[in-house]
């Protein structure tokens, strides 16, 4: 019998509703993954499984002089439970950690993978959409007997629209798991630099992105499941430290968030899927506050209309010449006649009229759009380590004085939450600060996820034991 603690208790005691883990993450239990591996393509791609299991041996063994070369920087490690063995056992075993959740203080658990994360961003296609079946599979049978408070989560490899339509198919449609995981952000080899590793970009899932992702959006809107993106933006640019993985780590999953919204929203895929809302996990809010004023701003100074006040053809030439000639030291006035010189950069008069728009793509039509985007359908996963939460709730720290959709995660599974039972106390500290209140609370652990993963699928909850109570919430 694993019993609360008093900090657990005494929250607990101070809520009327249930609590609701949006992104917690278990350990799969390899030697069962790579069986599923082989069954799925044989034994040369399970090799390969083994290679990438074992790759921390492998990359011990590139001298750091030669890490840059062959795009090699350092990754997670130690990054799960040892010392504290009993939770190490909790993310590897369901029956466990269902039997731990009122220990916890929690009453429905979302479950993301742990090594399933790397179908997100495997380039090899062959090992990379098998891992996701084995995975997938993994998650489904592991957890058929927790269904009442246990919610496992498909990965859903991104490289390419087919190949995540046939896993959306086969994980939603056939393993009937209800929930998903995406990437929001790809990396691409350079064109003509296929063979070399360290030669990638990032390419987006929206705007400019090599494909046409809609099928996928339509998709899920036809499944009734709500694109989650949990993807790292470690390797990319200055996130690409050979030697320390806190420098690589260190705001990764904000900017992995950010680019994906970013793509998103400027490519249209929110305005044109209206049915749907759109999680980014584990950067938390503060990006997300960040990101809409500049959004607004951008927005109210290059849309359509407002960016013809830089229009070129609107320059006073005369009026201009007349204010050289007065103010002008004589570097300026000797040289006059080379004024459409001066006049050129960042103001070409002859750039193409169709490319002026740039928010054209995206279908908005006000800052409106923009900030009903925020407040209604884009939400925000947020550890419950993590001060910047309270943001979420300050309307008047928020461009437009949006509430931002924040959902509470616990990330259990991982070297962050070093011990279990600290997850829900810590994240109500916000409350006992005076930071939020207890509406704020309720919002952030039942209503907002609630709302979340019940938009496209009403009955999410209806087998669990928040059923009731979630079928309360109003949309």
């Amino acid at each position: 019998m694993y019993l609360p603690s008093p900090d657990v208790t005494r929250v607990r005691d101070q809520l009327d509703h249930p609590v609701i883990d949006t992104d917690g993450h278990v350990i799969e239990y390899l030697p069962w993954v790579r069986d599923l591996v082989t069954d799925i393509a044989g034994d040369d791609v399970a090799r390969r499984f083994d290679q990438m299991v074992m790759s921390s041996a492998a990359i011990r063994g590139v001298p750091t002089e030669l890490r840059r070369q062959a795009g090699v920087t350092r990754n997670a490690w130690w990054g799960v439970p040892a010392r504290n063995t009993l939770d190490r056992a909790t993310a590897m075993l369901p029956g466990l950690l269902h039997e731990r959740l009122d220990q916890l203080g929690i009453d429905v658990a979302l479950l993301y993978p742990t090594y399933g994360l790397t179908v997100t961003a495997f380039a090899d296609d062959e090992l990379r959409q098998a891992m996701a079946r084995a995975f997938n599979i993994y998650m489904a049978r592991a957890h058929e007997d927790y269904g009442d408070r246990l919610v496992p989560v498909a990965s859903i490899p991104m490289f390419t629209p087919d190949e995540a339509i046939a896993e959306l198919d086969h994980a939603v449609g056939e393993l009937g798991l209800k929930a998903i995981m995406m990437a929001g952000v790809i990396p691409r080899p350079l064109p003509g630099a296929e063979g070399h590793r360290s030669a990638r970009f990032v390419n987006g899932v929206g705007h400019d992105s090599e494909f046409d992702y809609d099928p996928v959006w339509r998709r899920c809107e036809e499944l009734g499941v709500c694109p989650t993106f949990h993807a790292s933006a470690q390797g990319w640019g200055s996130r690409a430290s050979r030697t320390n993985y806190v420098h690589n780590h260190i705001g990764n999953f904000a900017v992995a968030g950010e680019a994906a919204l970013r793509s998103l929203l400027i490519g249209g895929a929110p305005m044109r899927f209206p049915g749907l809302r759109w999680a980014f996990l584990e950067g938390g809010v503060g990006w997300a506050a960040n990101f809409l004023g500049d959004a607004l701003g951008h927005y109210e100074k290059r849309n359509g209309e407002a960016i013809q006040h830089y229009n070129p053809a609107a320059i006073d030439r005369a009026a201009l010449r007349e204010h050289l000639v007065a103010h002008g030291d004589p570097q300026v006035t000797e040289r006059l006649d080379r004024l459409d010189y001066a006049l050129m950069m960042l103001s070409d008069p002859d750039e193409d009229p169709e490319s002026l728009d740039e928010w054209a793509e995206s279908g908005i039509t006000s800052t409106d759009d923009i900030v009903g985007l925020f407040r209604d359908r884009f939400y925000f996963g947020c550890e419950a380590d993590d001060p910047m939460n309270a943001l979420a709730y300050q309307r008047h720290l928020v461009p437009a004085g949006v509430r931002l959709r924040a959902i509470f995660a616990s990330d259990i599974g991982h070297w962050d939450v070093p011990d279990f039972t600290g997850v829900l106390p810590e994240a109500f500290e916000l409350v006992d600060d005076g930071l939020l209140d207890l509406d704020d609370f309720r919002a952030f652990v039942f209503e907002d996820p609630v709302r979340l993963f019940s938009a496209g699928n009403p009955d999410f909850f209806a087998d669990t034991v928040v059923a009731e109570a979630a079928g309360a919430v109003s949309p």
